[in-house]
């Protein structure tokens, strides 16, 4: 009897084991559903089926990845600078009162126009020591010549022709150094005379440019160390682009770079690589590549923000037209011909013997793979598929745009 229940027991043991175990395996059958299912999905989301009538009507075009010769370029960030031997200070060596100022922020100037004329009691009596100097140096000579002719005729004592000596020289020296500075304050001491002092003196641009700032006012008080206004002559600005350390050894002078206006990208602009600096711009780990900007500079001011394209040498590469390119999510994409054609019946309705007949119509697959875009030029794109490609596949040149709004489509319709 104990013999009978002993191996009951191990039957129902070994029933309960089975059991178990294939609970355990269940789990891992659904997971490997799972995964084929959601790579089944991902395939369906990037491939789209079009009929031969919907690629006539969208006027899609099959092309082949073609060798072009593209210039390759590099973008940087970059600065408007203008040479500070074309911008001015504009100020008096004299202090004085502004009287009049005869420009504006955003005047155009020449070198040498009246910008201010300021005026200083001082200017007068610098004018009268001039002339003082005249009738001074004119007895100074005479009392020179008597001494002189006394000295010969041993009647004069030597030390008073030196005396003489002395002092039509410090004259002569005082006349020629008030001379100078008549000059440097714009008055010519060949027309200066009694009757004809100025009072007030003209403040000159001292570069031709445009007046960028004005920093007096007529009635306050300006000198040597208070600017009156400044200018910048913007035809001589140029272009410092930020290159990185791993970018340097592509840089050569005469190279062209084509910009824009951080804030204001509708025009394009060029310049030419004139030099190259030689020393990391602070912390950056960056040098500086300097370039005259040549033709169109309407709007081109000191300090405005761009942003560049440096063109370099021309590479054979694979490349397709830009518009067989599309970009989503901040990745981009091409369309290839999968090849797995395919044929459908359609159902036509014949008014006329009123039966329903079928015609065939070619099915086109297209899949979507991402690529990694690299340099254009000439409306042609430099390649490179992160999925293999053969020379001979056959992908969607024209009508890209398409594609992709018929496979967006298609995939909010599943959802």
């Amino acid at each position: 009897m104990k013999l009978k229940y002993t191996i009951i027991y191990f039957l129902c043991t070994a029933v309960l084991m089975v059991s178990c175990g294939k609970k355990e395996n269940v789990p891992e059958h659904s997971e490997q559903e799972t995964e084929q299912t959601e790579r089944h999905t991902e395939n369906q989301q990037s491939v789209v089926s079009l009929t031969e009538e919907q690629i006539k009507a969208v006027g899609i075009t099959l092309g082949k990845v073609e060798m072009k010769e593209l210039t390759s370029t590099i973008k940087a960030n970059g600065l408007l600078r203008v040479p500070n031997n074309n911008k001015a200070t504009v100020t008096s060596l004299y202090g004085g009162i502004i009287k009049t100022l005869n420009v504006q922020v955003g005047s155009f100037v020449r070198k040498g126009q009246v910008i201010a004329t300021i005026a200083n009691p001082e200017f007068i009596q610098l004018q009268e020591e001039y002339l003082t100097s005249d009738s001074r140096i004119t007895y100074a000579e005479q009392e020179y010549s008597r001494q002189k002719e006394l000295f010969d005729n041993d009647a004069g004592a030597k030390k008073n022709l030196q005396n003489a000596q002395a002092e039509l020289k410090a004259l002569r020296t005082k006349k020629a150094s008030l001379l100078k500075q008549l000059q440097m304050m714009g008055i010519s001491p060949g027309k200066v005379s009694n009757g004809n002092m100025r009072s007030g003196l003209a403040v000159t641009a001292p570069i031709s440019g445009t007046v960028s700032s004005i920093s007096a006012q007529i009635g306050s008080y300006t000198d040597s160390s208070s600017p009156v206004a400044e200018i910048i002559d913007n035809h001589s600005i140029h272009l410092d682009l930020q290159v990185f350390e791993k970018d340097l050894p592509k840089m050569k002078v005469g190279q062209v770079v084509h910009f824009k206006l951080t804030n204001n990208p509708e025009i394009e602009y060029d310049a030419a690589i004139y030099s190259i600096g030689s020393s990391f711009e602070n912390d950056s780990k960056t040098i500086s590549i300097h370039a005259d900007v040549t033709g169109n500079k309407t709007g081109l001011i000191d300090g405005m923000n761009i942003t560049g394209i440096v063109s370099l040498d021309k590479t054979t590469t694979p490349a397709i037209p830009d518009e067989a390119i599309v970009e989503a999510d901040g990745k981009f994409y091409i369309f290839v011909e999968t090849g797995q054609n395919q044929e459908t019946d359609h159902a036509h309705h014949n008014e006329k013997n009123e039966s329903r007949v079928k015609q065939k119509s070619k099915i086109v697959n297209f899949e979507k793979i991402e690529v990694v875009k690299g340099s254009s030029d000439m409306g042609y794109t430099a390649i490179t598929a992160v999925k293999e490609i053969s020379s001979e596949t056959k992908i969607a040149v024209k009508g890209a745009f398409f594609i992709n709004a018929k496979l967006t489509n298609s995939g909010e319709h599943e959802h």
